[in-house]
């Protein structure tokens, strides 16, 4: 009997599990075992045959959503003087099973025939042309253990522009409005363009008072710019700074 971690050829792989490439080999030919009364093989977290006398148990727990397929347990075999006399599959006691959704989020709130999802760990796919807003709230109501949430808006096409390419030449107050717009697929209202003005605005006093007086005198007037009409007594107090 051979107890081996590896992939051998024929095996069914998921996300879950690691390159154990050696030496620029990445898998094993199941011929390797020949005359060997039973190979116990890991590594593929699938239980799986490759053989009457090779076999994978896989894990007894899911590690990732690409192992919703998969039936968890184990091999109980029995060896005899010649061999393998029985092979039996037993079940692993899962807590949970798993659950990959896709759809719109009020679709997947409403579908009845979602029901028997609901005591399962949950990857939700939406594909709302806009993000729903807590849309991880709204979800975990009705699927409480959700555990990934991806955003795949119908229609839309796939980015050609790296996030570095698509900010360039950008002020930050224009980086935080185009990120609501990217995320919400409309433009800020004009409550948030404020919040978002603020927030800038009082980041960019903070950095002044952390480098000195004179940056934060220049910060101060900008944001006095950004706030209406600067009165001759503010020009005044800034020229009267700036001499001295």
């Amino acid at each position: 009997m051979v107890a081996a971690h590896a992939f051998v050829v024929g095996g069914e792989p998921s996300d879950s599990e690691r390159d154990i490439s050696t030496g620029g080999v990445a898998g094993v030919p199941t011929g390797i075992f020949d005359g060997v009364d039973y190979v116990a093989l890991g590594h593929l977290h699938g239980r799986q045959r490759l053989g009457d006398t090779v076999r994978y148990s896989g894990s007894p727990l899911a590690y990732s959503f690409s192992e919703q397929r998969h039936v968890k347990g184990s091999w109980l075999v029995e060896l005899g003087p010649r061999g393998v006399e029985r092979v039996d599959a037993v079940p692993a006691p899962v807590p949970r099973p798993l659950a990959v959704l896709r759809g719109r989020l009020a679709d997947l709130l409403e579908d009845p025939a979602l029901a028997g999802h609901e005591g399962a760990w949950c990857q939700l796919t939406l594909t709302d042309p806009a993000r729903p807003a807590e849309a991880m709230r709204q979800a975990r109501a009705r699927f409480p253990h959700t555990l990934e949430l991806r955003f795949e808006p119908e229609g839309a096409a796939p980015g050609a522009m790296t996030y570095t390419q698509r900010v360039a030449g950008r002020d930050d107050l224009e980086i935080c409005c185009g990120f609501v717009e990217h995320v919400r697929g409309r433009p800020p209202t004009g409550e948030e363009i404020d919040l978002f003005r603020q927030a800038v605005q009082a980041r960019r006093l903070d950095e002044a008072e952390e480098l000195g007086a004179a940056p934060l005198r220049a910060a101060r007037r900008q944001a006095a710019r950004a706030a209406g009409p600067v009165d001759g007594g503010v020009q005044s107090r800034d020229r009267l700074e700036d001499a001295g």
